[in-house]
Protein backbone atom coordinates (compact mmCIF):
# COMPACT_ATOMS: atom_id res chain seq x y z
CA UNK A 1 0.00 0.00 0.00
CA UNK A 2 1.26 3.49 -0.86
CA UNK A 3 1.42 5.83 2.13
CA UNK A 4 0.49 9.46 1.78
CA UNK A 5 1.87 11.32 4.79
CA UNK A 6 0.33 14.61 3.74
CA UNK A 7 -3.24 13.34 3.38
CA UNK A 8 -5.42 15.31 5.75
CA UNK A 9 -8.80 13.63 5.41
CA UNK A 10 -10.28 10.15 5.75
CA UNK A 11 -11.83 10.77 2.32
CA UNK A 12 -8.36 10.18 0.91
CA UNK A 13 -9.11 6.45 1.14
CA UNK A 14 -12.46 6.75 -0.66
CA UNK A 15 -12.48 4.61 -3.85
CA UNK A 16 -11.82 6.82 -6.86
CA UNK A 17 -14.87 5.51 -8.71
CA UNK A 18 -17.12 6.46 -5.79
CA UNK A 19 -15.63 9.94 -5.53
CA UNK A 20 -16.01 10.50 -9.28
CA UNK A 21 -19.64 9.33 -9.32
CA UNK A 22 -20.58 11.55 -6.36
CA UNK A 23 -18.77 14.54 -7.90
CA UNK A 24 -20.45 13.97 -11.28
CA UNK A 25 -23.90 13.76 -9.67
CA UNK A 26 -23.26 16.98 -7.75
CA UNK A 27 -22.09 18.68 -10.94
CA UNK A 28 -25.22 17.57 -12.80
CA UNK A 29 -27.46 18.78 -9.99
CA UNK A 30 -25.74 22.15 -9.73
CA UNK A 31 -25.92 22.56 -13.51
CA UNK A 32 -29.67 21.88 -13.70
CA UNK A 33 -30.41 24.16 -10.77
CA UNK A 34 -28.23 27.00 -12.09
CA UNK A 35 -30.03 26.98 -15.45
CA UNK A 36 -33.27 27.71 -13.64
CA UNK A 37 -31.91 30.74 -11.76
CA UNK A 38 -32.43 34.20 -13.24
CA UNK A 39 -34.95 36.96 -13.86
CA UNK A 40 -37.30 34.22 -15.05
CA UNK A 41 -37.23 31.16 -12.79
CA UNK A 42 -37.36 27.77 -14.48
CA UNK A 43 -37.95 24.54 -12.59
CA UNK A 44 -35.45 21.68 -12.80
CA UNK A 45 -38.20 19.54 -14.37
CA UNK A 46 -38.82 22.07 -17.17
CA UNK A 47 -35.08 22.44 -17.68
CA UNK A 48 -34.73 18.69 -18.06
CA UNK A 49 -37.64 18.49 -20.49
CA UNK A 50 -36.21 21.24 -22.71
CA UNK A 51 -32.76 19.64 -22.84
CA UNK A 52 -34.12 16.14 -23.51
CA UNK A 53 -36.43 17.48 -26.23
CA UNK A 54 -33.63 19.29 -28.08
CA UNK A 55 -31.18 16.42 -27.76
CA UNK A 56 -33.73 13.90 -29.01
CA UNK A 57 -35.01 16.19 -31.77
CA UNK A 58 -38.56 16.45 -30.43
CA UNK A 59 -40.63 19.53 -29.69
CA UNK A 60 -40.22 20.67 -26.10
CA UNK A 61 -43.38 20.24 -24.00
CA UNK A 62 -42.93 23.67 -22.40
CA UNK A 63 -43.65 27.31 -23.11
CA UNK A 64 -41.73 28.68 -26.11
CA UNK A 65 -40.21 31.47 -24.02
CA UNK A 66 -38.97 28.99 -21.43
CA UNK A 67 -37.54 26.85 -24.20
CA UNK A 68 -35.58 29.78 -25.62
CA UNK A 69 -34.34 30.90 -22.20
CA UNK A 70 -33.09 27.45 -21.29
CA UNK A 71 -31.66 26.29 -24.60
CA UNK A 72 -30.33 29.46 -26.24
CA UNK A 73 -29.27 31.57 -23.27
CA UNK A 74 -28.69 29.77 -20.00
CA UNK A 75 -27.47 26.34 -21.06
CA UNK A 76 -24.59 27.66 -23.23
CA UNK A 77 -23.34 29.97 -20.48
CA UNK A 78 -23.56 27.26 -17.82
CA UNK A 79 -21.68 24.83 -20.06
CA UNK A 80 -19.00 27.44 -20.77
CA UNK A 81 -18.65 28.12 -17.04
CA UNK A 82 -18.28 24.38 -16.40
CA UNK A 83 -15.67 24.07 -19.18
CA UNK A 84 -13.70 26.99 -17.77
CA UNK A 85 -13.75 25.57 -14.25
CA UNK A 86 -12.75 22.13 -15.50
CA UNK A 87 -9.94 23.29 -17.76
CA UNK A 88 -8.45 25.87 -15.39
CA UNK A 89 -8.47 23.48 -12.44
CA UNK A 90 -6.74 20.70 -14.40
CA UNK A 91 -4.21 23.17 -15.82
CA UNK A 92 -3.50 24.33 -12.28
CA UNK A 93 -2.79 20.77 -11.14
CA UNK A 94 -0.45 20.21 -14.07
CA UNK A 95 1.52 23.43 -13.68
CA UNK A 96 1.91 23.02 -9.92
CA UNK A 97 3.36 19.56 -10.53
CA UNK A 98 5.59 20.60 -13.44
CA UNK A 99 7.28 23.52 -11.66
CA UNK A 100 7.04 21.99 -8.18
CA UNK A 101 5.46 25.20 -6.91
CA UNK A 102 2.13 25.15 -5.01
CA UNK A 103 1.44 28.75 -6.05
CA UNK A 104 1.61 28.04 -9.78
CA UNK A 105 -1.61 28.34 -11.74
CA UNK A 106 -2.66 28.74 -15.39
CA UNK A 107 -1.76 32.43 -15.27
CA UNK A 108 1.70 32.16 -13.77
CA UNK A 109 3.23 31.76 -17.24
CA UNK A 110 1.63 34.98 -18.47
CA UNK A 111 -1.13 33.79 -20.83
CA UNK A 112 -3.72 35.88 -19.00
CA UNK A 113 -1.64 39.05 -19.41
CA UNK A 114 -0.92 38.27 -23.06
CA UNK A 115 -4.57 37.57 -23.78
CA UNK A 116 -5.62 40.74 -22.00
CA UNK A 117 -3.23 42.84 -24.06
CA UNK A 118 -4.44 41.29 -27.32
CA UNK A 119 -8.08 41.84 -26.41
CA UNK A 120 -7.57 45.40 -25.17
CA UNK A 121 -5.69 46.35 -28.35
CA UNK A 122 -8.67 45.19 -30.42
CA UNK A 123 -11.23 46.88 -28.16
CA UNK A 124 -9.42 50.23 -28.00
CA UNK A 125 -8.43 50.37 -31.69
CA UNK A 126 -11.58 48.65 -33.01
CA UNK A 127 -9.39 45.91 -34.45
CA UNK A 128 -7.42 48.24 -36.71
CA UNK A 129 -4.07 47.66 -34.98
CA UNK A 130 -4.27 43.89 -35.52
CA UNK A 131 -5.60 43.73 -39.05
CA UNK A 132 -9.27 43.37 -38.13
CA UNK A 133 -8.89 40.41 -35.76
CA UNK A 134 -11.75 39.74 -33.35
CA UNK A 135 -11.33 40.02 -29.58
CA UNK A 136 -11.31 36.27 -28.97
CA UNK A 137 -8.82 35.55 -31.75
CA UNK A 138 -6.49 38.33 -30.61
CA UNK A 139 -6.75 37.10 -27.03
CA UNK A 140 -5.85 33.53 -27.97
CA UNK A 141 -2.91 34.61 -30.11
CA UNK A 142 -1.70 36.91 -27.34
CA UNK A 143 -1.90 34.12 -24.77
CA UNK A 144 -0.03 31.58 -26.90
CA UNK A 145 2.63 34.07 -28.01
CA UNK A 146 3.26 34.98 -24.37
CA UNK A 147 3.63 31.35 -23.34
CA UNK A 148 6.10 30.82 -26.20
CA UNK A 149 8.25 33.76 -25.04
CA UNK A 150 8.15 32.57 -21.43
CA UNK A 151 9.02 29.04 -22.53
CA UNK A 152 12.11 30.31 -24.39
CA UNK A 153 13.19 32.48 -21.46
CA UNK A 154 12.59 29.62 -19.01
CA UNK A 155 15.25 27.42 -20.59
CA UNK A 156 18.88 27.21 -19.62
CA UNK A 157 21.33 25.35 -21.86
CA UNK A 158 18.45 23.65 -23.61
CA UNK A 159 16.78 22.45 -20.40
CA UNK A 160 13.52 23.76 -18.97
CA UNK A 161 14.21 25.10 -15.46
CA UNK A 162 11.03 25.28 -13.30
CA UNK A 163 12.01 28.28 -11.16
CA UNK A 164 13.33 30.17 -14.17
CA UNK A 165 10.05 29.43 -15.97
CA UNK A 166 7.99 30.85 -13.11
CA UNK A 167 10.13 33.99 -12.78
CA UNK A 168 10.04 34.55 -16.53
CA UNK A 169 6.25 34.27 -16.47
CA UNK A 170 5.97 36.80 -13.67
CA UNK A 171 8.34 39.28 -15.37
CA UNK A 172 6.69 39.03 -18.80
CA UNK A 173 3.25 39.21 -17.19
CA UNK A 174 4.05 42.50 -15.44
CA UNK A 175 5.47 43.98 -18.65
CA UNK A 176 2.31 43.10 -20.57
CA UNK A 177 0.16 44.39 -17.72
CA UNK A 178 1.91 47.75 -17.98
CA UNK A 179 1.17 47.89 -21.71
CA UNK A 180 -2.46 46.98 -21.07
CA UNK A 181 -2.78 49.69 -18.41
CA UNK A 182 -1.41 52.28 -20.83
CA UNK A 183 -4.01 51.34 -23.44
CA UNK A 184 -6.77 51.51 -20.84
CA UNK A 185 -5.83 55.12 -20.12
CA UNK A 186 -6.59 55.90 -23.75
CA UNK A 187 -9.95 54.10 -23.80
CA UNK A 188 -13.32 55.82 -23.56
CA UNK A 189 -15.84 54.84 -20.81
CA UNK A 190 -17.68 52.30 -22.98
CA UNK A 191 -14.42 50.65 -23.98
CA UNK A 192 -13.26 50.58 -20.36
CA UNK A 193 -16.37 48.67 -19.30
CA UNK A 194 -15.79 46.09 -22.03
CA UNK A 195 -12.14 45.81 -21.00
CA UNK A 196 -13.07 45.35 -17.34
CA UNK A 197 -15.53 42.54 -18.01
CA UNK A 198 -13.13 40.84 -20.39
CA UNK A 199 -10.07 40.98 -18.13
CA UNK A 200 -12.02 39.79 -15.06
CA UNK A 201 -13.96 37.06 -16.84
CA UNK A 202 -17.56 36.60 -17.87
CA UNK A 203 -19.60 33.89 -19.60
CA UNK A 204 -22.50 36.23 -20.36
CA UNK A 205 -21.70 36.20 -24.08
CA UNK A 206 -21.75 32.41 -24.37
CA UNK A 207 -23.51 30.89 -27.36
CA UNK A 208 -23.61 27.51 -29.07
CA UNK A 209 -21.39 28.82 -31.87
CA UNK A 210 -18.68 29.85 -29.38
CA UNK A 211 -18.78 26.58 -27.45
CA UNK A 212 -17.53 24.28 -30.20
CA UNK A 213 -13.80 24.99 -30.18
CA UNK A 214 -13.58 25.39 -26.41
CA UNK A 215 -15.42 22.12 -25.81
CA UNK A 216 -13.24 20.08 -28.17
CA UNK A 217 -9.95 21.53 -26.93
CA UNK A 218 -10.77 21.31 -23.22
CA UNK A 219 -12.27 17.81 -23.25
CA UNK A 220 -9.53 16.35 -25.44
CA UNK A 221 -6.82 18.19 -23.51
CA UNK A 222 -8.14 17.04 -20.15
CA UNK A 223 -8.52 13.47 -21.41
CA UNK A 224 -4.86 13.41 -22.50
CA UNK A 225 -3.68 14.98 -19.24
CA UNK A 226 -5.52 12.34 -17.20
CA UNK A 227 -3.31 9.69 -18.80
CA UNK A 228 -0.24 11.34 -17.26
CA UNK A 229 -1.37 10.98 -13.64
CA UNK A 230 1.10 8.24 -12.76
CA UNK A 231 4.03 10.08 -14.36
CA UNK A 232 3.16 13.24 -12.45
CA UNK A 233 3.35 11.21 -9.25
CA UNK A 234 6.82 10.06 -10.26
CA UNK A 235 7.85 13.62 -11.14
CA UNK A 236 6.85 14.72 -7.63
CA UNK A 237 9.68 12.55 -6.23
CA UNK A 238 12.25 14.78 -7.95
CA UNK A 239 13.84 15.01 -11.39
CA UNK A 240 16.69 12.60 -10.62
CA UNK A 241 14.41 9.94 -9.18
CA UNK A 242 11.94 10.35 -12.05
CA UNK A 243 14.73 9.98 -14.61
CA UNK A 244 16.00 6.87 -12.81
CA UNK A 245 12.50 5.40 -13.07
CA UNK A 246 12.45 5.90 -16.83
CA UNK A 247 10.56 9.19 -17.16
CA UNK A 248 11.82 11.65 -19.77
CA UNK A 249 11.41 14.69 -17.54
CA UNK A 250 12.14 17.32 -20.22
CA UNK A 251 9.73 15.82 -22.75
CA UNK A 252 7.06 15.38 -20.07
CA UNK A 253 7.33 19.02 -19.03
CA UNK A 254 7.14 20.27 -22.61
CA UNK A 255 4.12 18.14 -23.57
CA UNK A 256 2.12 18.99 -20.45
CA UNK A 257 3.12 22.66 -20.59
CA UNK A 258 1.83 22.89 -24.15
CA UNK A 259 -1.43 21.14 -23.23
CA UNK A 260 -2.04 23.33 -20.16
CA UNK A 261 -1.24 26.49 -22.11
CA UNK A 262 -3.50 25.50 -25.01
CA UNK A 263 -6.41 24.78 -22.67
CA UNK A 264 -5.87 28.04 -20.82
CA UNK A 265 -5.49 30.10 -23.99
CA UNK A 266 -8.73 28.77 -25.50
CA UNK A 267 -10.67 29.40 -22.29
CA UNK A 268 -9.31 32.92 -21.87
CA UNK A 269 -10.29 33.65 -25.44
CA UNK A 270 -13.82 32.38 -24.74
CA UNK A 271 -14.49 33.87 -21.30
CA UNK A 272 -11.69 36.28 -20.41
CA UNK A 273 -9.40 36.09 -17.41
CA UNK A 274 -10.75 34.14 -14.43
CA UNK A 275 -8.26 33.95 -11.59
CA UNK A 276 -7.79 31.67 -8.58
CA UNK A 277 -9.62 28.62 -9.97
CA UNK A 278 -6.38 26.89 -10.93
CA UNK A 279 -4.92 27.77 -7.53
CA UNK A 280 -7.79 27.02 -5.18
CA UNK A 281 -9.43 23.88 -6.56
CA UNK A 282 -6.29 21.65 -6.78
CA UNK A 283 -5.31 22.54 -3.21
CA UNK A 284 -8.81 21.84 -1.97
CA UNK A 285 -8.91 18.45 -3.71
CA UNK A 286 -5.52 17.47 -2.29
CA UNK A 287 -6.64 18.42 1.21
CA UNK A 288 -9.77 16.30 0.93
CA UNK A 289 -8.80 13.37 -1.29
CA UNK A 290 -5.02 13.11 -1.05
CA UNK A 291 -2.09 13.94 -3.29
CA UNK A 292 -2.19 11.08 -5.81
CA UNK A 293 -2.50 12.79 -9.21
CA UNK A 294 -4.56 9.88 -10.52
CA UNK A 295 -7.22 11.09 -8.07
CA UNK A 296 -6.48 14.81 -8.05
CA UNK A 297 -6.78 15.31 -11.82
CA UNK A 298 -10.29 13.87 -12.47
CA UNK A 299 -11.73 15.22 -9.22
CA UNK A 300 -10.28 18.68 -9.87
CA UNK A 301 -11.92 18.62 -13.31
CA UNK A 302 -15.36 17.83 -11.86
CA UNK A 303 -15.12 20.04 -8.78
CA UNK A 304 -13.68 22.92 -10.78
CA UNK A 305 -16.58 22.71 -13.23
CA UNK A 306 -19.17 22.73 -10.44
CA UNK A 307 -17.42 25.53 -8.59
CA UNK A 308 -17.44 27.94 -11.51
CA UNK A 309 -21.07 27.11 -12.33
CA UNK A 310 -21.96 28.23 -8.80
CA UNK A 311 -19.81 31.35 -9.18
CA UNK A 312 -21.64 32.24 -12.39
CA UNK A 313 -24.97 32.01 -10.56
CA UNK A 314 -23.67 34.47 -7.97
CA UNK A 315 -22.34 36.77 -10.69
CA UNK A 316 -25.78 37.17 -12.24
CA UNK A 317 -27.90 37.26 -9.07
CA UNK A 318 -26.03 39.12 -6.32
CA UNK A 319 -26.53 42.54 -7.94
CA UNK A 320 -29.40 41.67 -10.30
CA UNK A 321 -30.35 42.89 -12.83
CA UNK A 322 -26.72 44.01 -13.21
CA UNK A 323 -24.11 41.31 -13.80
CA UNK A 324 -20.72 41.19 -12.11
CA UNK A 325 -17.46 39.74 -13.51
CA UNK A 326 -16.60 36.22 -12.36
CA UNK A 327 -13.15 37.33 -11.21
CA UNK A 328 -14.65 39.34 -8.36
CA UNK A 329 -16.08 36.21 -6.76
CA UNK A 330 -13.19 33.87 -7.51
CA UNK A 331 -10.83 36.37 -5.87
CA UNK A 332 -13.21 36.89 -2.93
CA UNK A 333 -13.27 33.13 -2.28
CA UNK A 334 -9.70 32.34 -3.26
CA UNK A 335 -7.89 34.95 -1.19
CA UNK A 336 -9.34 33.94 2.21
CA UNK A 337 -8.71 30.29 1.34
CA UNK A 338 -5.02 30.87 0.84
CA UNK A 339 -4.75 33.11 3.88
CA UNK A 340 -6.25 30.20 5.82
CA UNK A 341 -3.66 27.86 4.32
CA UNK A 342 -0.86 30.21 5.40
CA UNK A 343 -2.26 30.54 8.92
CA UNK A 344 -2.74 26.79 9.10
CA UNK A 345 0.97 26.41 8.51
CA UNK A 346 0.57 23.28 6.41
CA UNK A 347 1.75 22.53 2.91
CA UNK A 348 -0.37 21.05 0.18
Amino acid sequence: MTTRPRDQSPLATTPLSTAIIVSAVLLLGVTLLSIGVGSVSVSAADTGRVIVAHVSGRTAATDFTVDQIVWNFRLPRVLLAALCGCGLAVSGVVLQALVNNPLADPYVLGPSSGAALGAVVVIVTSGGALGGLGVSTAAFLGAMLTVTVVFVLGQQRGNLVPNRLVLSGVAVGYLLLAATSYLQLRANPNELRAVMFWTMGSVAGASWSRLGTATVVVLLGVAVVLAFGRRLNVLATGDEQATALGVDVRALRIVLLVLASLITGVLIAAAGGIGFVGLMIPHLIRLIFGTDHRRVLPLSALMGAGYLVVVDVLARTVDAPAELPLGIFTAAFGTPFFLWLLRRGGSV
